[in-house]
């Protein structure tokens, strides 16, 4: 009889905090706090479309009225193998539309973007959230998936709705450390492109599927300096478009 009253509860009991530890449902968009009020940017420039080669370097000011300041010197970095791609909900002119950034394009997106969290395989000085890669960490590039454009752990995830993702544990060593672009997060419109992160280089010539990769050292330095509560940007441009720009979305002098 004690079996028969306790063998069902337990079932029950174990069954159900094994839903309750799932996420069922996608998290709902992020809201989208604008460039006009960060305190922090890193500033990508490329001489053009095609560029996989280009500079970067990290800028701070005190409040929305005050004028941007540099915070150390340049460094190198690669984007797409093909080059930059325009955001197509971005100030970037529409004239440039074979240019639009898509889903597998090998570009990187040319915009102003948040940077929202930081990733890598150990614990690391981040103030951003972070999230430490484990063998069932994926980010999610099906454009049919409910988690399009986001960073999940499929054992963790109650709806697994999706065929096609990037497991993130095995991309090693650049992924060993990286920061999300929140590009097409807001929402994730499905074929404008996923999965775009900060991220260590393979090497000073060789572009990405998409992303922006530096140098170990370098990305470091950026995870400890990004703050949430300075609304920390990427602004990626080809220089002429930065150029043309600046003025009037009061962006960095470079």
């Amino acid at each position: 009889m004690i079996l028969r009253v306790f063998f069902p509860i337990a079932v029950v009991f174990v069954t159900a905090a094994f839903a309750f530890g799932q996420t069922k449902t996608p998290e709902p968009s992020p809201i989208l706090i604008p460039f006009d009020r960060s305190l922090q940017s890193l500033v990508v420039t490329t001489p053009d479309w095609n560029s996989v080669q280009g500079k970067a370097q990290l800028f701070e000011r005190k409040n929305a009225g005050s004028k941007w300041k540099a915070v150390g010197g340049e460094f190198p970095v690669v984007v797409g193998k093909n080059g930059l791609g325009a955001d197509s909900t971005s100030a970037i002119d529409k004239e440039h539309a074979a240019f639009i950034k898509k889903e597998g394009d090998g570009r990187a997106p040319a915009g102003l973007f948040p940077l929202t969290s930081t990733f890598g395989i150990a614990d690391v000085e981040s103030h951003l959230p972070f999230t430490k890669l484990e063998e069932f960490t994926e980010c999610v590039d099906d454009t049919n998936s409910n988690f399009y454009n986001k960073i999940v752990n499929r054992m963790q995830v109650g709806n697994f709705d999706w065929k096609s993702s990037e497991k993130m544990f095995t991309v090693r060593p650049q992924y060993d450390l990286g920061v999300f672009v929140a590009y097409n997060s807001y929402p994730a419109v499905p074929g404008n492109g996923s999965c775009i992160f900060l991220h260590i280089w393979k090497d000073a010539n060789t572009g990405t599927a998409g992303c922006t990769a530096m140098a170990r050292e370098n990305l470091e330095r950026i995870v400890k300096w990004l703050d949430p509560a300075k609304n920390p940007y990427l602004v990626q441009m080809t220089a002429a478009e930065y150029n043309s720009r600046r003025k009037s979305l009061r962006l960095p002098k470079v």
